[in-house]
């Protein structure tokens, strides 16, 4: 089994920063894709962004923060960060990482979802 943790939520005032991090752990032969959600109020999850082995990079279409938010990963430590600066209150949610993983050579890529890290923005 492959376990997905986020960590780094927390309080902050707005106009600050934090970095979430998403350690994948487990049977791991490759991580295909590291990616970052969030959910708030609402139903609906939004994608923010992902990543690829190499370093290619996609940003959700409609994601209203790409200028503030960037994605990056280490490969050696099967970890994704996710560095959220300039944070506004309308960024209060719940931020997941999904990672899209390989067990062995021979699977296809599996998907994977951490429990989610709370970020609340509020003075």
């Amino acid at each position: 089994q492959v376990q997905v943790v986020e960590s780094g939520g927390g309080l902050v005032q707005p106009g600050g920063s934090l970095r979430l991090s998403c350690v994948a752990s487990g049977k791991i032969f490759s991580i295909v894709t590291m990616g970052w959600y969030r959910q708030g109020p609402g139903p609906a999850r939004e994608f923010i962004a992902a990543m690829g082995s190499g370093g290619a990079t996609a940003y959700g279409d409609s994601f209203p923060a790409k200028d503030r938010f960037t994605i990056s990963r280490d490969n050696a430590k099967n970890t994704g960060y996710l560095q959220m600066d300039s944070l506004k209150p309308e960024d209060t949610a719940v931020y997941y990482c999904k990672v899209n993983v390989r067990r062995n050579a021979g699977r296809p890529a599996e998907e994977y979802w951490g429990q989610g890290t709370q970020v609340t923005v509020s003075a």
